[in-house]
């Protein structure tokens, strides 16, 4: 490969073709996420509650999975097969949302995409870090998380064109296509074979765990608080609908707020090499509870367009720099377990956290949703405080037999 100068010096083939695996995905996935609020409430009746528990049971039945895969993708030091099938699944899944006449089978279809998501995240992540020079890391994920903004945004400007003359489940059909030609790219990616490992394939996952460094368990911590608070961009749907928008206008600002998060993916990343990730954590901690404070009072469509685009930076400020930081703090032969045990923590918060969202929302008022994301927020970048930033000894780890 010829040497590379620019905006894509360090975008290397198998970031090229992940990012592609992305784009298409998150295309498939944004025709029908963004709709699955609005379906649950508007055309199925269901409450806040339910929603709550659709993508937190979601996101924590995933999580279950991701340090497992992480686990045994660092063991048998191959991240392609777990690639393959966690994508395959998903994208057979999604067409199933049109088959669901009650809430609860939404929920067992969002669970069982999910798994493929929990299969794939860890190892993906680390093929993302072992595919390009540490000095870029940060942008690497950050062209990565572009990728998949792209194809979120395209996703949700489809989904909400789409809307204006199909049914919810005509849309969610079709989201079948892009998710197959993301599954076709995975087979172009080429691993490099297996190095050499001595005693990490003879530990057990509990002394893999035991292994990561206590700054990095520090940062897990803190990074599920902010997630237990973080009740994600469903919320700022049915805050569009609480205020009499239609569905329509509120996907569309939905594709508004993919918009900013994708043309601030890559700077903030190659921000975050420069400064450190750190600062730019917490400052997308501080701007998501900005944002918070701003929904508690926000009660037209210009000021709500206002609090998307904060939502958007704020989401590009950590969606990458969380991973890259993980990969910074931990062993290299613990890069996937690192990064499963990260998305595995977050993802148990997502259900009690989803739960209590929506409780607030349905039993006292949508505000107070808002206030329990913006308290826990706080807490976290006062948490953070106490994360040291430093690099952990990579050699290899001693027998534990």
């Amino acid at each position: 490969m010829k040497p590379q100068s620019g905006f894509f010096k360090g975008i290397t083939r198998n970031l090229f073709l992940l990012g592609i695996v992305s784009l298409f995905t998150d295309l498939s996935s944004q025709m029908v996420f963004p709709l699955i609020p609005l379906y649950l409430t508007n055309v199925l009746g269901a409450g806040a509650f339910a929603v709550g528990i659709v993508e937190g049971a979601a996101e924590t039945t995933a999580s279950l999975l991701k340090v497992v895969s992480g686990y045994w993708s660092d063991k048998i030091q191959r991240r392609k097969p777990f690639i393959l099938f966690g994508y395959s699944l998903s994208a057979i899944t999604k067409p199933l949302f049109a088959f669901a006449s009650i809430w609860g089978f939404v929920l067992f279809i969002r669970v069982i995409e999910r798994i493929g998501k929990g299969l794939r995240t860890a190892p993906r992540d680390a093929l993302v870090a072992e595919s390009c020079d540490e000095s870029v890391r940060g942008k690497a994920f950050g062209f990565h998380r572009t990728a998949d903004g792209i194809g979120s945004t395209l996703g949700a400007v489809l989904a909400f064109i789409f809307l204006g003359f199909l049914d919810y489940e005509d849309i969610f059909l079709l989201a079948f296509i892009p998710g197959v030609i993301a599954v076709l790219a995975i087979l172009l990616i080429k691993e490099k074979g297996a190095p050499p490992q001595q005693e990490t394939k003879n530990t057990s996952l509990h002394v893999s765990l035991r292994e990561l460094p206590m700054n990095l368990r520090l940062f897990i911590i803190v990074s599920a608080v902010f997630a237990f608070g973080h009740f994600g961009y469903a919320f700022l749907l049915l805050k569009a609908t609480d205020i009499d928008l239609s569905d329509q206008k509120a996907i569309l600002l939905y594709v508004f707020f993919y918009i900013i998060y994708t043309l601030c993916a890559i700077p903030l990343g190659v921000l975050s090499d420069k400064v450190g990730r750190k600062p730019v954590l917490m400052a997308g901690y501080l701007i998501f509870g900005i944002t918070c404070f701003g929904l508690i009072f926000t009660s037209n469509a210009y000021s709500l367009l206002i609090f998307f685009g904060l939502y958007g930076v704020f989401f590009a400020m950590i969606d990458g720099a969380q991973r890259a930081f993980v990969v910074d703090l931990a062993p290299d032969h613990l890069k996937a377990t690192a990064l499963g045990t990260f998305h595995t923590a977050i993802g148990l918060v997502a259900l009690p956290g989803g739960i209590i969202a929506g409780l607030l929302w349905d039993h006292i008022n949508p505000e107070t949703t808002f206030m329990f994301g913006l308290g826990l927020a706080l807490l976290s970048a006062i948490l953070f405080f106490f994360v040291k930033i430093e690099k952990p000894n990579s050699k290899s780890v001693t027998s534990h037999r």
